[in-house]
């Protein structure tokens, strides 16, 4: 029913502008044609800008079962969608108790639509040993940590596994480079949480995840292992 009240409301719309505007010869039509009183693309050392002056009625309209998105910025993006992780396997090697292990890959992102991007995470499982269920627990942090909320985590006592976050659009509770949060564990029912995001156009726009791991003397010998998991997310 939403689909056909919406595809009946295009088509009066459109019905009506093409009724009153159409530019036509042998070779082409043009339909709803637009003479702009401006356009371009200005640009300083820190900003690009594409601008439309003129144009009729642009915006974003909407009403229950639709959307309607009219405007340049909406029809065309130079900066497709697209996002990279610099690596796919991180091996900590041999742990030593209380000795934290660190190692880190780079996600990069694009997103050219009007809506900007998001980038969620979350972990399979707390990192374990698949024979015995053996599990290194996420890390709490020197105090109180979560995957929602990152705290700081410096004592070489404190154990368990978990991530920073550093560079572009990246939450804010990541004041620095001692600040982690425990992934979202879906195992558990958790929901996957964002960790980077802007609703701006960006080319580009890279952050660094830095995991850390710490165990102790009594954490049982073996291969731990888990899967994190990165989700782009583009909004138009």
């Amino acid at each position: 029913m939403i689909i056909r009240l919406l595809f009946a409301i295009l088509s009066l719309l459109v019905s009506e502008v093409h009724a009153q505007a159409e530019v036509t010869s042998p070779n082409y039509i043009i339909q709803m044609p637009n003479f702009n009183s401006g356009a371009g693309i200005p640009s300083s050392t820190t900003y690009s800008i594409g601008i439309t002056v003129g144009q009729t009625a642009p915006g974003l309209y909407s009403s229950t079962g639709y959307r309607i998105k009219s405007g340049f910025q909406y029809i065309y993006s130079i900066i497709p969608f697209s996002f990279s992780i610099s690596t796919i396997s991180i091996n900590f090697g041999h742990l030593v108790a209380a000795t934290p292990a660190t190692a880190s890959g780079t996600l990069t992102v694009s997103a050219g639509g009007a809506g900007g991007y998001q980038v969620n995470a979350s972990e399979n499982n707390a990192m374990k040993i698949s024979s015995s269920g053996k599990t290194i627990p996420d890390t709490t942090c020197d105090t109180t940590c979560s995957e929602t909320a990152a705290g700081a985590w410096l004592s070489n006592s404190r154990y368990g596994f978990g991530f920073n976050m550093s560079g572009n659009d990246i939450p804010a509770d990541f004041t620095d480079g001692t600040y982690f949060r425990q992934f979202a564990n879906v195992s558990l029912g958790k929901t996957p949480q964002t960790v980077m995001s802007s609703v701006y156009v960006w080319r580009a726009r890279q952050s660094t995840v830095t995991y850390k791991v710490n165990v102790s003397a009594t954490q049982a010998a073996g291969t731990y292992r888990n899967i994190i998991m990165f989700t782009a997310i583009p909004s138009y």
